[in-house]
């Protein structure tokens, strides 16, 4: 995200550089909506200037979950034989397709973000040496752009599931809503990597490492059910599991969310999210040191 474009002065972006930034939820609130403007900005530049310069521009945003969906389903259900077994005695390999690519979609919206975190901050040297900026805004911009290409997946995948069977659950509805929680604790962990990844450049090459365990660690490519029953614990533990087992209730079998399950994960995203942008704005003060 090198800066290219017109910064608002300080004035305009409601700040003031000599006074001590603060940590609360209701800060945050006001910081968002006072630069909802420049998010919204600077998130449109982060999707167009992913495809700037390719010939099919912003096309490449709906084939690429596309070609993902083709090449994943024909690798586990011809090369590996995965079946996904006891979904209404469905086994077809157009069922296995959406199931997996809703695990998909969960998976790429928390690593495309939290695997960017590290970087972010260190990719925007100019934003916190040069010029007074809310460089809080960073994680949700990179948070905008991955819901931006999670949409469209989602899209992919109703009009996949509309192919294959004819109708959609009218639960699908509840699909933002299932991912609301999962977005929460994504961008509270994003302000704390942020941090973390400057004053230590090994975060990011541990943090790939992680997601890829998680990735394995989640029910993406297998179903719940087939973890032996003494490890499913550990997989529980894992934070995007809930949410694609969610979200493969209301958008495959039409089943309502879990609304205690969902307020729970709420709660404790809300908190990490707290965590996440206190430990970033106490220690954003040391960020111009480093750099």
């Amino acid at each position: 995200m090198t800066p290219t474009h017109h910064i608002p002065s300080a004035a305009h972006l409601g700040t003031n550089p000599h006074s001590a930034p603060s940590t609360s939820l209701l800060a945050l609130s006001e910081s968002l909506w006072r630069n909802r403007q420049l998010i919204v900005q600077m998130t449109k530049r982060e999707v167009t200037g992913r495809y700037k310069g390719s010939v099919m521009g912003l096309a490449w945003s709906f084939f690429n979950p596309v070609f993902m969906l083709i090449v994943y389903t024909f690798v586990f259900s011809e090369i590996f034989k995965a079946r996904w077994g006891g979904v209404g005695g469905d086994d077809s390999k157009t069922q296995f397709a959406v199931l997996l690519f809703v695990g998909l979609i969960v998976l790429n919206l928390f690593s495309e973000v939290i695997n960017r975190s590290p970087g972010l901050i260190i990719s925007n040297v100019n934003y916190v040496k040069k010029v007074v900026f809310p460089i809080e805004i960073l994680p949700v911009v990179a948070m905008g752009a991955a819901l931006f290409h999670g949409l469209i997946s989602m899209i992919v995948l109703l009009s996949a599931f509309m192919l294959f069977n004819g109708y959609l659950h009218w639960t699908a509805l509840f699909f933002p809503l299932v991912l609301l929680p999962l977005v929460i604790l994504t961008t509270g962990l994003t302000w704390m990597l942020a941090s973390l990844g400057v004053f230590l450049r090994d975060v990011g090459q541990t943090i790939v490492i992680i997601t890829t365990v998680m990735m394995f660690l989640a029910p993406v490519f297998y179903p719940l059910t087939a973890v032996p029953e003494r490890f499913r614990p550990i997989i529980m533990l894992n934070p995007i599991t809930f949410i694609i087992e969610q979200a493969r209730a209301v958008v495959i079998f039409g089943h309502l969310p879990n609304w205690a399950g969902l307020g729970i994960y709420t709660l404790v995203a809300t908190i990490v999210t707290w965590a996440g942008y206190a430990w970033f704005q106490k220690t954003r003060k040391g960020f111009a040191d480093v750099l």
